[in-house]
């Protein structure tokens, strides 16, 4: 495998990241995880060990019946959701009608104890959580002086990032609208921010796989179903709503779009509009939807550029399979890269350095990787070479 000039390549990533005229972001669960919050695997495994009963034995049936057909990895908890949903429209919720073993009631209840019980596992995990990285993140991030509405984008359903934001006192804008029952607005997502506009230098969330504070609400009048987001909730038991959490099922009026829905067109959209520096982080590509509209924008727009940062080497290699075509995403990893569409190896030479430069916060040279796959290492260099190191500690604080 040819080698590639890690020194190099961190000149020219510091280069694009001080010069793009606009960078978004994109958190996979990967960003959660360096905090502490469950990954997906954790997530089934817990989830499972919580359930007894007949709870316990139609998730069981659940779970066997998909390992029929997914083999080349473990069925995890959204598999679960997906699978439980289809019956639920299958058997129309009726308590006789049975599909795959499990009936209509069945398969409702299991999916409100699913959601339920992933909100429960992931706010004990977030009382905990320390969020010092994400809030220097959006320190970093908000501080930014550019000519762009500041964009993320996040398959995570915990509730990290408002938090974080909240915490620090950044502006932040989802589309919803109001306080009571704050509703999701379309129109308000379909234009990008003009530069004279109030709310430019707000943090725009887009959470394309719904909420841990989204709750789908009946209409009493036209019997369709909406989403509203909810502040802080004491008992999840207690509300009667259910939670809108990696929402697969088409619940609601088809005439209104949903925020997840609006969402996937704002990342369409988003990735067209011009020049773009776009970052992945703690995305593992295991999602075909987001997959087929990442790849189709870096075959439509030649001025979009994508870094992406993984955790593990195995990720690089098989992204590889599908990306060698396309010279506008550079792929990072501990040990291998993928840079201009040729899967490499790093080779860090340390007399590479210039008398100003220095390698800790993206090198380490005990183990000889590249460490930037951790989210909160990415951060920390993030901060490290934007110097405004004071002023970013300053609004954690």
């Amino acid at each position: 495998m040819n080698k590639i000039n890690l020194v190099r390549e961190i000149r020219e990533l510091k280069t694009h990241l001080s010069y793009s005229k606009n960078i978004g972001f994109f958190f996979g669960a990967g960003t959660s995880c360096a905090l502490g919050i469950p990954n997906i695997e954790q997530l089934t495994t817990a989830i499972k060990g919580k359930f007894k009963a007949d709870f316990l034995a139609d998730f069981q049936k659940a779970e066997t019946e998909l390992g029929t057909t997914i083999t080349d990895r473990k069925v995890n908890i959204e598999d679960i959701l997906n699978h439980v949903r289809r019956i639920r429209d299958i058997t129309c919720e009726k308590k006789t009608k049975t599909y795959e073993g499990i009936n209509g009631e069945a398969a409702k209840l299991l999916d409100t104890a699913i959601c339920t019980t992933i909100y429960d596992i992931i706010v004990e995990k977030e009382a905990v959580a320390n969020l010092d990285s994400t809030k220097k993140f959006f320190a970093w991030l908000s501080l930014l002086s550019r000519d762009f509405s500041k964009e993320i984008f996040t398959s995570n359903y915990d509730l990290i990032i408002e938090k974080s934001l909240e915490a620090s006192q950044i502006p932040y804008f989802d589309g919803f609208i109001g306080s009571y029952e704050p509703f999701f607005l379309q129109e308000s997502i379909d234009q990008f921010v003009a530069k004279n506009d109030l709310t430019q230098s707000w943090i725009r969330l887009w959470k394309i796989h719904g909420s841990l504070s989204w709750f789908w609400k009946e209409d009493p009048k036209t019997k369709s179903q909406k989403i509203v987001r909810i502040g802080k909730i004491e008992n999840i038991k207690d509300k009667k709503d259910e939670l809108v959490i990696y929402p697969s099922k088409e619940k609601y009026d088809s005439s209104k779009k949903q925020p997840f829905i609006a969402y996937f067109d704002r990342l369409k959209n988003y990735l067209l509009n011009g020049e773009l520096l776009f970052i992945f982080t703690g995305y593992s590509f295991s999602d075909q939807h987001i997959n087929e509209i990442i790849f189709n924008c870096l075959r439509q727009n030649n001025r979009l550029t994508g870094l992406v940062f993984f955790f593990q080497d195995s990720e690089v290699v098989n992204l590889h399979k599908y990306t060698s075509s396309y010279m506008n995403l550079n792929v990072f990893g501990p040990t291998k890269a993928i840079i201009n569409g040729n899967l490499v190896e790093w080779e860090y030479v340390a007399s590479d350095l210039k008398p100003s430069e220095q390698s800790e916060s993206y090198w380490d040279e005990s183990k000889n990787k590249f460490k930037l796959g951790d989210f909160n290492e990415l951060v920390n260099f993030l901060i490290t070479n934007s110097g405004k190191k004071e002023a970013i500690e300053t609004i954690v604080k």
